[in-house]
C-alpha cells in the first residue's frame, strides 16, 4: 500500500506594527533590547524597523496578546514598567501597539 501524500501547509502570516517613538526618545538602547528580547522569546517573528515603527511579521495562529505580554515582560525586566505601557491602536491600514509614556499626576497641596 502506497503512502498518502498530504498537501503542504501554507503558512499564513499577519503583520502588526509597534510604535516605539516614546521609548526611543528615552534611550535608543531600549529599542535594540526590545527587538532582541522579542526575537529570543518568539523566534518565529520577523522584525524590521522603519524609523519609529517596528513591523512584526508573525504566524497567523499567534495572537497579538502574546506580543503584548512579551512587551510588558520586557518593560518589567528593564525596570521601565513605571514609565511606559503598551496601548493597542487600530487604524484602517495598521493594527498594533504603541508604547507610550505613562502620565504621572503630581498633586501639590500648599
Amino acid at each position: 500500500m502506497a503512502k498518502k501524500k498530504y498537501p503542504k501547509k501554507i503558512k499564513t502570516t499577519k503583520t502588526i506594527y509597534l510604535n516605539i517613538k516614546d521609548l526611543s526618545f528615552n534611550s535608543e538602547q531600549n529599542v535594540d533590547d526590545l527587538i532582541r528580547f522579542l526575537k529570543e522569546h518568539l523566534p518565529q517573528l520577523d522584525i524590521s524597523r522603519d524609523g519609529y515603527e517596528l513591523a512584526v511579521i508573525m504566524p497567523a495562529e499567534l495572537s497579538k496578546r502574546a506580543i503584548r505580554t512579551r512587551i510588558k515582560n520586557f518593560l518589567y525586566k528593564k525596570s521601565l514598567k513605571e514609565k511606559f505601557r503598551p496601548i493597542q491602536y487600530k487604524t484602517d491600514e495598521k493594527d498594533g501597539y504603541s508604547i507610550k509614556e505613562r502620565k504621572v499626576f503630581e498633586f501639590s497641596y500648599y
